[in-house]
């Protein structure tokens, strides 16, 4: 790379909106293309609802938000959703007849995988898939729900199979940011966290990112897979949530019920050259929508 081929690099990475403008000034403008972006949280947290919103939203074109491209969903656990990335799809074509075709679908292309060996063989068919260039809009994101999964059981805590797992790591991470490189993809990936004890500052004494904890559900949480894979991505969102017991007036009731509401958080842990950013955020039918302070 000379100094004369860095002038001829574009100024901005394209992003893909997430289409609420309190989400996306947290990312600096959107989910950035040529990178991996992580979301993290536990389950019901709001990962797998907003991957299924940027699959719909990345088919507009970029004057609004969008990449102007189709979506590779690779889901590693239960069932796909499809009835609500349907729903997710109608809502959308109401609101950009013109933009998204009637059925939104067709340019969502979704791969069920059971474990990292596996994965690496479907992300090579897919730049063969990409390559081909067979499709109305060219790939321009990839979608990973969740990362975790593929390594819950098939690995152990052997010296051997820690080293394994990390080089399947970088093997993983590698394969996905030379996709990114060369096709200008955007590439999410969803993690799990799990239950940590120890010093309340960092994970293991090292601290990664912008937050000294993480806390959702009133625990404290580390991402699944550890420091290792924490290196393999370039941004992570943290999605917390909290519920609130509060106490609901029953109409003709002799006295007040006790409900419980659920507060969910984005938190901005680390991404290039961002600050540390947050906001609440709801999921309404037709997607996540953050809530002003």
């Amino acid at each position: 790379m000379t100094p004369q081929n860095l002038m001829l690099l574009p100024l901005s990475t394209p992003k893909l909106s997430i289409g609420c403008p309190i989400l996306d000034h947290c990312l600096g403008g959107g989910i950035p293309c040529n990178s991996i972006t992580e979301l993290v949280g536990e389950s019901g947290s709001g990962k797998t609802q907003l991957c299924l919103q940027l699959t719909v939203r990345a088919q507009l074109p970029p004057s609004h938000g969008g990449l102007g491209g189709s979506s590779v969903y690779i889901f590693t656990e239960f069932s796909f959703p499809f009835r609500r990335l349907q729903q997710l799809g109608n809502l959308y074509h109401a609101s950009y007849p013109n933009l998204i075709r009637l059925e939104p679908l067709e340019d969502i292309y979704v791969h069920g995988v059971h474990d990292a060996q596996e994965l690496i063989h479907v992300l090579g068919d897919i730049e063969a898939f990409i390559a081909i260039d067979h499709t109305r809009l060219p790939v321009k994101l990839i979608v990973i729900d969740s990362i975790a999964e593929l390594f819950r059981s098939q690995y152990q805590t052997t010296p051997a199979d820690l080293k394994r797992r990390s080089e399947m790591f970088f093997n993983i991470s590698g394969t996905l940011k030379g996709l990114a490189n060369k096709y200008g993809l955007a590439v999410v990936v969803t993690n799990q966290v799990v239950d940590f004890i120890g010093p309340h500052h960092g994970v293991n004494g090292v601290r990664l990112g912008n937050l000294e904890s993480l806390d959702t559900s009133g625990r404290r949480v580390s991402p699944a897979l550890g420091l290792a894979w924490a290196h393999c991505i370039n941004s992570r969102v943290f999605l917390a949530r909290h519920e609130q017991s509060i106490e609901v007036d029953i109409r003709n009731a002799p006295s007040t019920s006790i409900c419980s509401q659920t507060h969910r958080t984005f938190h901005l842990v680390f991404a290039p050259h961002l600050a540390y950013a947050s906001a609440e955020f709801v999921i309404k039918k037709e997607g996540i929508v953050g809530v002003l302070q």
